[in-house]
């Protein structure tokens, strides 16, 4: 099926193809992991939620896959940025469905414009389209509020005085156990700044 796809079929809803909710690689390679469950990541797209985000990007202005990647990034501070991996099938999806042409383009990269096609089923699911990118504004958001330059040096100096305090050869495991203790402290702390 073409065009006809349901919203379902776009948002990891049942799908014509057996296939349920999500697919691995969906997972954000950015620089900020977004927190699901306990110590687990969460998507930040399900199902075909980033193939309307690309198809919205590529009716803003043809596009091919690195710059899908890198507009991405940008619109959420760096907090998020596919993979190739997710993003190169997912193009080839899109224009499969009709809802993408390819262009004319110098070099060995596709460029990808969104049809007429394509352009209809942006505007079936606009206010689905709007809550995406408010989605990605508010990780660029966050991604501003809490990627100081304070933040990032204090993390990055834990993170040598961890690996250089753990890789000594005199550390036990009561010495885990403290280091455990102190970082579950401190995110504690963390936690109850107002």
């Amino acid at each position: 099926m073409r065009f006809g796809m349901g919203y379902g079929a776009w948002t990891g809803g049942p799908r014509a193809d057996g296939e349920g909710r999500g697919r691995p690689g969906h997972e954000g390679h950015g620089r900020h992991g977004h927190r699901g469950g306990p110590g687990g990541r969460r998507r930040l797209f399900d199902g075909g939620e980033l193939k309307l985000v690309m198809l919205k990007l590529i009716a803003d202005a043809p596009r091919h896959g690195y710059d899908l990647i890198r507009e991405i990034e940008g619109l959420t501070g760096g907090g998020y940025a596919p993979s190739p991996g997710v993003v190169y099938p997912t193009l080839s999806m899109l224009d499969e469905m009709g809802l993408i042409e390819e262009q004319q383009s110098e070099g060995a990269k596709k460029r990808f414009a969104a049809s007429d096609e394509g352009r209809a089923h942006l505007g079936e699911n606009a206010a689905v389209v709007d809550g995406l990118f408010a989605r990605l504004a508010a990780v660029g958001a966050e991604s501003e509020r809490t990627d100081g330059a304070p933040i990032r040096r204090a993390m990055g100096n834990l993170r040598q005085v961890l690996q250089h305090r753990l890789m000594r050869e005199d550390v036990n495991e009561d010495t885990l156990h403290e280091v455990a203790a102190l970082l579950d402290e401190a995110a504690q702390k963390i936690e109850r700044l107002k």
